[in-house]
């Protein structure tokens, strides 16, 4: 693959800042709004991490959200994250209510230690936030020679069982994380629904309509003004199997940890002032538990070529490999900054007046 090639034709520095510049003026935002600054800073880096990946629906738009439940009291500021149950290869961690990005970079590096050690680490978590997109999480073991499983309940229902006109499910995300030698890694991160509700947000926020297939209302006819999605539903990925897959993940990361599943979901956006006791699930393997890396890696690259070079239907450029166009994305925003359209730069100037901060530069 000509990285480079792709990379140039991505590249547009006007309207961009640096990820530096971003990591500082989130942490100062959240500094401001009570969090102490070793956790300001993690949070912030972790947030322009999803920016810098191309996940701009679970980045740092989600910035003004975080800081009305920071200072509506929905989000405890110096939370006491700690492990419940441990057994040698599963552990179940509270967040005591913490910010999402603090539980989850604990419960991914207990699920490192663990695979470490036997092979295998599954880490449930209680009691936590929303913690941006799941790639964050399920790319941390990589560097360990290991393959990354997540799973999460969504932040708010969106999506009603198959036939149903009541949200009882989320945008349920799973993602799964898997290192290659000179490729870059198989990284796929992906909601049950045809669209994440933060992509519905985000064509809210720029005033774009929705396409046909993302949601129905109430009556099941299709919905495209992104400005009244509350009265409707999205859409299922595969029709029924979709919702199926959202059903058990809400059983593996809400359920079997003792969090909210269902009518428990708490809508983070409306009650900024409630604690959420989301629930997610972290799970690390080790390659070397069953294959020498080296080699692992090596077959891996050997099919993400074969299939890249395979044939294709007529119109079609290039074959996509899961993570491939946000590792493009992060080669690109780490040489040239983060794009920063004019809704998102009006929202942070926003936040910046409200927390009586400087604003980014």
């Amino acid at each position: 693959m000509d990285q480079n090639a792709t990379i140039k034709e991505m590249a547009a520095p006007e309207g961009r800042v640096s990820p530096a510049q971003l990591v500082d003026f989130v942490a100062r935002a959240f500094v401001a709004a009570g969090l102490p600054q070793p956790d300001a800073q993690t949070v912030a880096g972790l947030m322009v991490q999803a920016d810098l990946r191309g996940s701009d629906t679970h980045g740092v738009i989600r910035l003004p959200l975080y800081v009305r439940r920071l200072r509506a009291g929905g989000i405890n500021v110096k939370p006491n994250i700690c492990v419940l149950n441990d057994r040698a290869s599963a552990a179940l961690i509270d967040g005591d209510n913490g910010m999402g990005h603090l539980v989850m970079r604990r419960a991914t590096e207990l699920a490192i230690e663990k695979a470490k050690v036997t092979g295998v680490g599954w880490v449930g978590v209680r009691m936590s936030n929303h913690a941006g997109p799941a790639a964050l999480y399920v790319t941390m073991p990589l560097a360990h020679d290991m393959v990354g499983l997540y799973f999460a309940v969504g932040s708010n229902n969106h999506l009603p069982p198959w036939g149903g006109s009541e949200s009882l499910l989320g945008t349920n995300p799973m993602a799964v994380a898997v290192p290659a030698l000179e490729e870059p890694p198989i990284v796929l991160d992906m909601a049950p629904t045809v669209a994440a509700y933060g992509k519905v947000r985000l064509k809210a926020q720029r005033g774009e309509a929705m396409p046909v297939g993302w949601m129905i209302d109430r009556e099941g006819k299709p919905l495209t003004d992104a400005k009244r999605a509350d009265e409707g539903h999205l859409l299922p990925i595969g029709d029924y199997k979709g919702y199926g897959l959202s059903l058990i993940i809400a059983l593996l990361a809400g359920a079997l940890n003792r969090a909210a599943v269902g009518r428990e979901v708490i809508d983070f956006v409306k009650e900024t002032g409630k604690a959420t006791n989301t629930g997610q699930a972290i799970m690390a393997v080790s390659i070397e538990a069953f294959v020498p890396p080296a080699e692992f890696k090596k077959t891996v690259d050997g099919f993400v070529r074969d299939i890249r070079q395979s044939k294709r239907l007529p119109g079609v450029e290039r074959i996509w490999l899961p993570g491939e166009q946000s590792h493009a994305k992060q080669l690109d925003r780490n040489a040239h900054g983060i794009p920063t359209p004019k809704a998102l730069r009006e929202s942070l100037d926003a936040v910046a007046r409200e927390l009586k901060i400087a604003p980014l530069n």
